[in-house]
């Protein structure tokens, strides 16, 4: 007799897992595609990316003085809310007035810090004059660089999203600049190996190829300042002093040789005429008396005896011209009173006898006998 039980309505029928593997193997041997991955799940579609804070300082500026007034909060994020977009950059209201601010007070903070410490740089008597304008340029360029880090740090820019803006800045430096930072540099070497220094006495040539002596009033971040004795003030670049040659009267010693040359006759006592000259630079101010001066024969020219003064002097920067020409009108007064010539240029004409000469000087004179 047979019995047949039956499950309850409630048990579950278990799948084999072994029969589900074979199931797969089956299909993929016939080239079928299961049920499930017949029909793929769409992909999610790209949310926009959010505009970028440039200025995140506007935002803790709003939370901070939010937390404080409800006004002023409220009021700050109305203008934080008037922005307009640059590509994904979000530029507010808020953030120029916060800009402007920031770079104001930055830079009335860089000038009194300057101010205050080229105070306190003067007063240091162990440096000498080039000392002292090298730690001012160094103490300026680190406190302007000083207060950019913290304008940019107050401000809370985001540097990422000024990348393009930097690359811009450093093609600038690099094309437009360049002189600048070139002679920012120049000017810093002159100062620390000393060539050219404030006071010292150099020569100065314009445009016109004219050359005078001026002396150097002050070196600046682009160029130095040289004042001629006509008062006219020379800007010259840095860079120039650093690759042309420039002629300086004092960088080692502020003895400065002059020389005046004069001619005399040949009919001349030399031995008066040496003295007399040593006693028109001795009567001259502003002539060492060591080194001592020198008086030179230089030559027998066409028409004179041609001597040569020198003089020293230790005051360049008051002129070189005046001091020769006091001497000259020393001499010519010593001459006039020892009946020294100062001869004129002279010149001898031979004219080579011939007949076309002789007929000449007949006609000449015939001409003459009949006008008597």
């Amino acid at each position: 007799m047979t019995t047949s039980a039956s499950l309850p309505a409630d048990v579950t029928e278990t799948v084999d897992p072994t029969a589900e593997s074979g199931e797969a193997g089956e299909a993929a041997a016939t080239g079928e595609t299961p049920a499930a991955e017949a029909s793929p799940t769409p992909e999610p579609e790209p949310t926009p990316e959010e505009p970028v804070e440039v200025i995140e300082g506007s935002r803790n500026l709003v939370e901070d003085v939010g937390e404080r007034s409800e006004t002023a909060g409220a009021f700050l994020e109305t203008l934080r809310g008037w922005a307009f977009e640059i590509g994904n950059l979000r530029i507010s209201l808020l953030d120029v007035l916060l800009v402007i601010g920031v770079i104001l007070l930055v830079i009335t903070v860089a000038w009194m810090a300057t101010r205050f410490s080229r105070g306190l740089i003067r007063r240091i008597s162990k440096f000498d004059e080039t000392q002292k304008v090298l730690a001012e340029k160094l103490s300026t360029i680190a406190i302007w660089a000083l207060a950019f880090l913290i304008g940019i740090d107050l401000i809370g820019i985001d540097l990422t999203a000024l990348a393009f803006f930097g690359g811009a800045f450093g093609l600038a430096i690099g094309f437009g600049l360049q002189k600048t930072f070139g002679n920012l540099i120049s000017g810093i070497l002159l100062l620390l190996d000393k060539s050219i220094k404030p006071g010292d006495v150099i020569s100065v040539t314009d445009q016109a190829g004219n050359e005078s002596v001026g002396q150097i009033r002050k070196i600046g971040i682009r160029a130095i300042s040289v004042i001629t004795r006509d008062q006219t003030e020379h800007l010259i670049p840095n860079e120039n002093l650093m690759i042309n040659q420039v002629v300086n009267w004092s960088y080692s010693s502020r003895d400065v040789r002059v020389k005046a040359p004069v001619g005399v006759s040949y009919g001349s006592d030399l031995d008066l005429v040496t003295k007399l000259l040593y006693q028109a630079v001795e009567d001259t101010p502003r002539v060492l008396k060591r080194p001592k001066p020198r008086v030179n024969v230089m030559g027998f020219g066409d028409s004179s005896v041609d001597f040569d003064i020198r003089f020293w002097i230790q005051d360049p920067e008051e002129g070189i011209a005046n001091i020769r020409s006091d001497v000259y009108m020393r001499m010519w007064q010593l001459f006039k009173e020892n009946d020294i010539e100062i001869p004129f240029p002279q010149r001898d004409l031979n004219l080579r006898a011939s007949e076309q000469m002789d007929r000449l000087i007949s006609a000449l004179a015939d001409r003459e006998t009949k006008a008597s």
